[in-house]
This record gives structure tokens, C-alpha cells and sequence, in this order.
């Protein structure tokens, strides 16, 4: 082999190891990203958005303990996802830095986040951190709600007519969270609601159980509550106190506190009263 063969060789050689090294490099930093986003997740989701991965839990509200690691990771992945934004923005709310919550929103918000879009809302709705400005807000709760965002469905229904000047349209609300009910637990929950309460429409304690049913194999603890009581009552289907207390007993571990007294309840089912009908103790099994 003469020389300048030999030095195309080494070149080909040495095109081919960068190429493996970048093609294993690129797996590994898509990787630390979604990893930056994982971690996201865990501390700062919220259970209502509808960007949420089905098997994210979300929390209600960031744990005092968690704001810190909230930014940090959520700051990272933020670039590449509205969601982390989204809950970034959550993670400053939490810490009491609103103008960098409202930052953060806005910028979810111009990207899509319905749930952005609804905490915008309810800030121009209260006057919270921005001038209050009602017609704002409506504004943000509609586009949040022609989403399918089940928050900004309830928040326009609540909000009522131009103006505020004529009622909330219960009925609108339903039928707006029946498009998101098709794959939104938390939009199957409060339409659920609305169906065993004959808000907005006829009362229907079956579709109800229903959609309960759905949003609770989803481990929307609410729903599960609400299962439990179904169960436990025979509305809407059959009656059957072990699995009441088994949907309880799931709700309970995820905090909902409905479901801890409904258990409570089936520990101890008899009350004793003095003869003014005070409560003077329960008996429990």
C-alpha cells in the first residue's frame, strides 16, 4: 500500500468513528433533555393540563420543598417545551415571583398551553400581579376552552356573559367538556359532575358513573372519590361496599380528603348522640 493510500484510508477511517460518536451522542443529549423534563414533571405538573402525560400524576400544588428543583429543572427543559414552561411558571408562582410567572405564562401561552392561558385568565380575572381587565380574561378562558381545557371551560361558565351582566350557560360548559371528556380525565370528572347533578341538562347518575369510571382508571383522585361513593350507593349501577371501599382507599392515598372521611365513615358507621343530637362518640369496627 503506497503512502497516499494509506492517508485516505486513515480519513475514511476516522470520518466513519465521528460518525459513530455522533450518532451515539445524539440518543444521550435527547436523553438529558427528556430528562430535565421527567424530573419537571414530577415536582411542578399540574393534574388539569391537558398537555400532561396520562402517566403523570401531577400535584395540586408545588410542595415548598420541591420550588427549587422545580426551577432548576423546569427552567432547563423550558426551551424545547411549552408543558415545562408551562410549570415553570407554576414553580415561580410557588416561590412568590409572579412577574416570573406571568413571564413564563405569556410565553406558554404564545406557544399553545391552554393551562397557561387559563392562569393568565384568572390573574386578569382577580387583578392578581396585572391590571384587572375582565374582558381579558374571557378572552384567555375561550381559547383555553375551545382546546378542551376543562379549567377553562369551568372558568367561562363561572364568568357569565358579556359584561358579566347576563347568567353563566351551564349548558355551553357541558357541551364544550364533552369534547374534552373524549380524552381528558379532569374534563370527565367535571362533566361527570355535572351529569349526576343535572347541571347544564338532564340528570343522568349512569353516564355519570361512567365517566367517573374513566377518569379514575386514570387516577384522578376526585373521580375516584366520587366512584367510591357511587359504588357505595348503588347510583347509577351496582352496589358493592368492597369495591366502595377499595376506590376510597385509592383516592385516600393519592390525598384526596373526601375519600380519607368516607373511610372513615366505614370504620365507624354509628354515631352517638345526647338527646339535643350532639355528637358524643361513633362506634368503629
Amino acid at each position: 500500500m503506497n503512502l497516499p493510500e494509506r492517508g485516505r484510508n486513515v480519513a475514511a477511517m476516522r470520518t466513519y468513528l465521528l460518525a459513530i460518536v455522533f450518532a451515539l451522542a445524539a440518543p444521550l443529549a435527547a436523553h438529558a433533555q427528556s430528562a430535565d423534563l421527567v424530573l419537571c414533571d414530577r415536582v411542578a405538573a399540574d393534574p388539569s393540563d391537558p398537555d400532561k402525560p396520562a402517566d403523570v400524576r401531577g400535584v395540586a400544588e408545588i410542595a415548598a420543598s420541591d420550588v427549587a428543583t422545580a426551577i432548576k429543572f423546569c427552567k432547563q427543559a423550558a426551551s424545547s417545551s411549552r408543558r415545562a414552561m408551562f410549570e415553570l411558571g407554576r414553580a415561580y408562582a410557588a416561590n412568590r415571583q409572579t412577574a416570573e410567572a406571568i413571564a413564563a405564562w405569556r410565553k406558554a401561552a404564545d406557544k399553545g398551553s391552554s393551562a397557561a392561558m387559563v392562569e393568565l385568565g384568572v390573574l386578569y380575572g382577580t387583578g392578581a400581579g396585572v391590571a384587572k381587565d375582565e374582558a381579558q380574561a374571557r378572552k384567555l378562558f375561550e381559547k383555553a376552552a375551545q382546546s378542551g381545557n376543562p379549567r377553562g371551560v369551568s372558568n367561562l361558565a363561572a364568568l357569565g356573559g358579556a359584561g358579566g351582566a347576563a347568567p353563566a350557560d351551564p349548558a355551553q360548559a357541558r357541551a364544550l367538556l364533552g369534547k374534552a371528556a373524549e380524552t381528558n380525565a379532569e374534563a370527565q370528572y367535571q362533566l361527570g359532575l355535572m351529569l349526576s347533578e343535572g347541571t347544564g341538562g338532564a340528570k343522568d347518575d349512569v353516564a355519570a358513573r361512567a365517566l367517573f369510571e374513566k377518569a379514575a382508571a386514570q387516577n384522578h383522585p376526585a373521580a375516584l372519590e366520587r366512584m367510591g361513593a357511587f359504588t357505595q350507593e348503588g347510583r347509577g349501577g351496582p352496589k358493592d361496599k368492597d369495591a366502595a371501599k377499595a376506590y376510597y382507599e385509592r383516592a385516600a392515598a393519592l390525598g384526596d380528603e373526601d375519600a380519607k372521611k368516607a373511610l372513615e365513615r366505614l370504620r365507624c358507621p354509628y354515631a352517638i348522640k345526647d338527646k339535643q343530637g350532639k355528637l358524643v362518640t361513633t362506634l368503629c369496627f
